[in-house]
């Protein structure tokens, strides 16, 4: 059986536009799934939307609509951008879908049944943004402590899931599996502030609103919002269905990615509903930090929100997707600035990585006419120092995107860049031209091509667009375009460049994309 890989992005609250920071996790996802498809891994990426809830109701009722028709258009918009920024999603779910509905219906019953979820009546502190209840204490300064809104103490009736019951044995999973989480402090904080506190039974079902699914035999009430949203990961798969050979094949979750702000729904009532279910839980969560502005958190009601599509309009999407992974390192916040925007377009992707493969193709058609001089298979020691430096590095690359530390890979990425670049200026190709040095020019010319090689394969899930320029640029065939083929330095014959460089990327004028970013 051939390896499987399954990961999977949250189902979003279709809000509108989506800005950098939820792009940021698509991009994230699918420069995994990218990664391990190069490493030819049957992969399976999910992503969708969360279309049920009170607040889809109460907005679709401002705008006139029908919420299902208000989530038709969200969902017609998030596609449009997934598709935009080349996300290679396997599925799209809906919770509006209708096997998600019939399925988590079943689920209910199913805990019903078990005894995990029994009904009672529920008085509490409700946040309608994030479709949550608070106890008293929990609240900081009478407000809702994820996001700081105003709260309302509301009584209804409702079907209550027995989290009692499971923490401890969520305690038990922790302690056994260390590397559940990444970063490690998130299960610590899991822990200390939700669960050693005393673990609250969590309200599953709502009755002052009617916009979701019913359950089953007791109509009036509808199913909420984190029992329906989170079981998505399974019913995409066909669990509980007639056609569940997906669920077979990818379960369980080998990567899960979220935002810290819904970290404690998926560390928490996640893993208990899966060990309710008898499933077996997922391999590893990544709970990623936010990308946030000098000014704080990115709000559309502040007028500070950063949208990718006007990134990717003016400077491509390649390198809309090198910043978004270049800047977020998973464990803290990063601060988004226009003008580090600038800079890293001009600096990393223009002066580094343009400029390395312009002046290489140059040098290939100045001093061969086009064509790489073949492996003399004695190199130099600047050679043999430009090799063991290039195969040590990107061996650090390759454990770090292991890890999905995708900031530090790149980081180290930009070394082996750095240092190639640095080759030229030790070898002086000229130099060796004008000396008659025709073995040492061919040795410096074939090395450059060679790193320029494996610099672009490392590119591919990160820019694949800009990685598979350069091989054409620089005339690599398929064959060696793949993870297999970089270990060796010796396997490059009748390659042949473009006759002139093609600019990867055009530098900017700060004072002009300042004043294009600014407004």
């Amino acid at each position: 059986m051939g390896k499987k890989f399954y990961v999977t992005t949250p189902i979003y609250y279709p809000s509108g536009k989506f800005h950098i920071g939820t792009a940021y996790t698509e991009v994230l996802a699918d420069a995994i799934k990218r990664y391990k498809t190069l490493r030819g891994y049957d992969t399976f990426l999910l992503t969708g939307l969360d279309e049920h809830g009170q607040k889809i109701q109460t907005v679709a009722e401002k705008t006139g609509e029908t919420p299902q028709e208000y989530v038709d258009e969200m969902a017609r918009l998030a596609k449009e951008l997934w598709k935009e920024m080349d996300i290679k999603y396997d599925f799209f779910l809906r919770t509006t879908d209708d096997f998600h509905e019939k399925a988590v219906q079943k689920i209910f019953e199913y805990f019903l049944e078990k005894g995990d979820i029994y009904k009672g009546e529920y008085e509490g502190w409700y946040c309608m943004p994030c479709e949550t209840y608070f106890t008293k204490t929990q609240l900081v300064d009478g407000k809702c402590p994820d996001c700081g809104r105003e709260v309302k103490l509301l009584k209804e009736e409702a079907y209550f899931f027995n989290m009692k019951k499971y923490a401890d044995k969520l305690v038990k999973f922790y302690d056994e599996n260390p590397d559940f989480v990444e970063p490690a402090y998130r299960k610590n904080e899991m822990i200390n502030n939700f669960i050693k506190p005393g673990l609250e039974d969590l309200c599953v079902t709502r009755t002052s609103f009617d916009w979701g699914i019913k359950v089953p035999n007791d109509p009036k009430h509808v199913i909420y919002v984190w029992l329906d949203a989170l079981t998505n990961y399974l019913t995409a798969l066909g669990y509980m269905q007639e056609d569940d050979k997906l669920f077979k094949k990818y379960w369980p979750a080998d990567v899960q990615i979220v935002g810290k702000d819904i970290a404690r729904f998926h560390l928490i009532y996640w893993p208990i509903f899966l060990m309710a279910l008898n499933l077996p839980l997922p391999k590893k969560f990544i709970v990623h930090n936010w990308i946030v502005m000098k000014d704080g958190k990115m709000s559309k009601s502040v007028g500070n929100v950063v949208y990718p599509e006007k990134l990717i309009n003016r400077y491509g999407l390649d390198a809309t997707k090198y910043y978004l992974l270049r800047v977020m390192p998973i464990s803290q916040d990063a601060v988004y600035t226009p003008e580090d925007f600038i800079e890293r377009y001009n600096s990393d992707l223009c002066n580094d990585l343009g400029n390395l493969v312009n002046r290489t193709i140059s040098m290939v058609n100045k001093y061969f006419q086009g064509n790489v001089p073949e492996y003399n298979g004695t190199p130099n020691d600047a050679d043999k120092e430009l090799e063991e430096f290039t195969n040590n590095k990107l061996e650090e690359v390759e454990n770090l995107i292991e890890k999905y530390q995708m900031s530090n890979a790149l980081q180290e990425l930009w070394t082996v860049i750095a240092r190639t670049n640095k080759y030229i200026d030790e070898t002086r190709p000229w130099e060796l031209s004008k000396n008659d040095e025709i073995e040492k020019l061919k040795s410096s010319i074939y090395h450059l091509i060679e790193n320029i090689r494996k610099i672009a394969i490392f590119l591919l899930p990160f820019m694949e667009n800009t990685a598979k320029d350069i091989l054409r640029q620089i005339g690599i065939p398929e064959n060696l375009q793949t993870w297999d083929s970089l270990k060796e330095y010796d396997k490059l014959n009748c390659i042949k460049v473009i006759e002139k460089g093609e600019p990867i990327f055009m530098r900017k004028n700060i004072e002009e994309e300042l004043e294009y970013l600014k407004n």
